[in-house]
């Protein structure tokens, strides 16, 4: 056994935490030990999400603390641009005390090495102070990171101003392998409240000076899925998809518990006859839209297996749940995603295009129909519909709403679309294959493995 002790920082949201997890059980297997530290607030939600009995196989390998986030308990998490004041005034200190009261009281097990979330990267700078060894872990596509370190190209270029508001109406072209975003959805416009909106961007444009503080750069990408962005970022190494083995879900991460009786559900179905509609951890759809949703599915006249996260609608309650889903459909509050999509019965996904989804769906060869919600998911959906080719998008009327009849056409669009199913599956073996031998992403892991066993920096 190896005697290194990683820390483990992701940014306190369900779609950080799954990789950064599933990233930290996968060094635990080589030695090492591992303490992962969440915001109080997120540490209650996986404590009480996990599965009875099973906390205790996180014990010897991964250490679950956590630190407060300098917010009261009421407050509300979802307002990104408060809780980022909060991170930068609070969290740099606190985990420099938990640090310095790890490593008094275990001589031999010290900290050696800081992993951050690139959405952490100040974390670098603690790093950096106590001599300790740093890597970023960004858990988003490399074309999202592209476009955070040309934050100052961007506001000379004119496309934004020093706020990252947009004053261009043009669309921004990195790379022509790179999907063009349009200014109003750069990755992090999160808010149609300015003040908001300047806080997360001035959160935002720290990442590039944190970044220099890293000794490593990885990504939860494939090589192959976006080789035009690696090709402005050099030293930027994909060791993606960062999935969880099936031995080891429910082992902390998550925010709720996985309801596990939908894979039975989907045993009952014929091959590629469900549709699977999950909208990540964020997403909030109102009344209306939820209603035109509902009856959309109705109208494809097929299966599908819906996750409604608590709090994602107001418009279900548990009693009319039973109704809602009628004799073809399933939902669940939360599912196993990357189980799900791996599951033959699935016929596509309708998503919100958030990152963790994206490569759900292309590991399990699933075609797209995209709905994104915000931040970098718009340029994630014109990977899927534009480049890869394995998507369609809906569109909105409007007012901004997808209606009924838009569900039902791009269902049937989508699935008679034999070149989309054959994309998807072809693009499934190739991300597949990076995770073998002599695959990029698994040469850049044990590359990684190596340098975290060397011990010094």
């Amino acid at each position: 056994m190896s005697n290194e002790h990683v820390l483990v920082l992701p940014y306190p949201a369900q779609g950080h935490v799954n990789p950064l997890m599933n990233f930290s059980r996968e060094i635990a297997k080589h030695g090492s030990k591992i303490t992962f530290v969440s915001t109080e607030f997120c540490h209650m939600q996986m404590i009480s999400a996990m599965a009875p009995g099973k906390d205790s196989l996180l014990g010897s390998e991964i250490k679950l603390v956590s630190i407060s986030d300098g917010l009261c308990p009421e407050d509300d998490r979802n307002d990104f641009g408060k809780l980022a004041v909060s991170i930068l005034a609070t969290m740099p200190t606190r985990l420099e005390e938990l640090i310095r009261g790890i490593n008094a009281s275990d001589e031999n097990g010290k900290i050696s090495c800081i992993i951050a979330d690139l959405n952490m990267g100040w974390a670098m700078e603690v790093a950096n102070k106590m001599g300790i060894r740093g890597a970023i872990l960004w858990p988003a596509s490399a074309a999202c990171i592209a476009f955070i370190t040309r934050i100052p190209n961007l506001i000379d270029d004119g496309f934004i101003d020093s706020n990252g508001t947009p004053m261009q109406r043009r669309a921004i072209q990195l790379h022509s392998g790179i999907p063009a975003v349009y200014p109003q959805n750069l990755p992090w416009n999160c808010s149609p409240d300015q003040a908001t909106q300047k806080c997360i961007f001035n959160y935002v444009s720290r990442y590039a000076e944190d970044l220099k503080l890293a000794d490593w750069w990885l990504c939860n990408t494939v090589y192959e899925l976006e080789p035009a962005a690696f090709s402005l970022l050099p030293k930027l190494l994909p060791l993606g998809p960062i999935m969880a083995s099936d031995q080891t879900r429910n082992v902390g991460g998550q925010f709720l518990p996985e309801d596990t009786s939908c894979l039975n559900w989907l045993d009952q179905q014929p091959p590629c006859t469900v549709i699977y509609v999950a909208f990540g951890s964020f997403t909030i759809l109102d009344p209306v839209q939820f209603q035109e949703l509902a009856f959309g599915l109705e109208l494809t006249n097929r299966p599908f297996l819906l996750v409604v996260r608590p709090g994602s609608s107001n418009i279900l309650h548990d009693a009319n749940l039973n109704e809602f889903e009628g004799t073809r459909g399933k939902i669940v509050r939360w599912a196993p995603q990357p189980k799900v999509l791996s599951h033959p019965a699935i016929a596509c996904f309708i998503s919100h295009c958030g990152w963790n989804s994206t490569l759900d769906g292309i590991t399990g060869g699933v075609p797209f129909l995209c709905w994104p919600y915000f931040a970098d998911q718009v340029l994630d959906m014109n990977y899927i519909c534009d480049v890869w080719k394995v998507g369609l998008e809906l569109k909105p009327d409007q007012d901004g709403r997808i209606l009924r009849g838009e569900f039902r056409k791009k269902v049937e669009e989508l699935l008679s679309d034999e070149s989309i199913r054959a994309r998807s599956l072809e693009l499934k073996e190739v991300v597949r294959s990076v995770m073998e031998e002599g695959g990029n992403s698994y040469r850049n892991f044990n590359n990684f493995i190596n340098w975290l066993k060397r011990g010094s920096r």
